[in-house]
């Protein structure tokens, strides 16, 4: 696998050449990075052509994502506004021996020592999210892999720029990317869905449509609320 940068205009686009049979383009949130996966056996000069071809969308597709709202850096302080689910909390510290969390009806309760910093109370606040969504995703993906007739497959959270998630065929391991705690619980059945749909289609074309539509019918419009919700 190599990777190579092209450059047209003022759009770059990363272009990785992989072992598969079509070109896939993607223009990725939050800042619109642009990528093309190509087949190997495609030159560097048929890839920047088929990019040309492209462009026009490629540019109103980046004009959504940069123009989409995007939420203020979090300064962690009692009274501030964090979301998880798709809900609004508000932000209540309090000193405490050891950091914990614990979410009351309209409100997440932050336990932090003396003096915390910032980082250290982000930490908390990401160590709960991703073990709420560690079981979340845990019980879809089991739900989704059993009607799909899917096995041996494998999950993880992590901290993604580009992606709501991935999916490696070759090692059955999915990617989530933690940022979607924060998101209604619809929309993390749809990426849920999207990355397993993978293993049984690689490419995003007429066949992934057909699988999408089939285990998750209502996907379209899942796919456009999270595109609209605040990065």
């Amino acid at each position: 696998m190599t990777t190579e940068i092209i450059h047209l205009g003022s759009v770059d686009i990363e272009v990785t050449f992989k072992a598969i049979k079509n070109l896939h383009l993607s223009v990725h949130p939050p800042y619109g990075k642009v990528t093309i996966a190509s087949p190997d056996f495609y030159d560097l000069e048929k890839v920047k052509i088929y990019a040309a071809t492209k462009l026009g969308w490629i540019k109103r597709e980046q004009d959504k994502l940069r123009s989409q709202e995007r939420e203020e850096p979090k300064l962690m302080i009692t009274q501030e506004s964090h979301q998880f689910l798709g809900k609004r909390y508000l932000l209540k510290v309090i000193e405490a021996n050891r950091p914990k969390l614990i979410l009351k009806h309209n409100a997440i309760e932050l336990y932090a020592i003396p003096n915390a910093t910032l980082e250290q109370k982000q930490n908390t606040l990401y160590s709960w999210y991703k073990r709420e969504l560690e079981a979340k995703i845990g019980k879809l993906i089991f739900d989704y892999a059993t009607l799909m007739d899917v096995l041996d497959v494998n999950f993880g959270i992590r901290k993604m720029k580009t992606k709501w998630g991935s999916c490696s065929i070759e090692k059955r391991m999915l990617w989530f990317n933690i940022e979607l705690a924060k998101k209604p619980i619809d929309c993390i059945e749809y990426i849920v869905v999207h990355e397993l749909v993978h293993l049984l289609e690689r490419n995003h074309n007429k066949n992934f449509i057909i699988l999408m539509d089939k285990f998750l019918p209502n996907w379209r419009v899942q796919k456009k609320i999270l595109n609209e919700l605040p990065l």
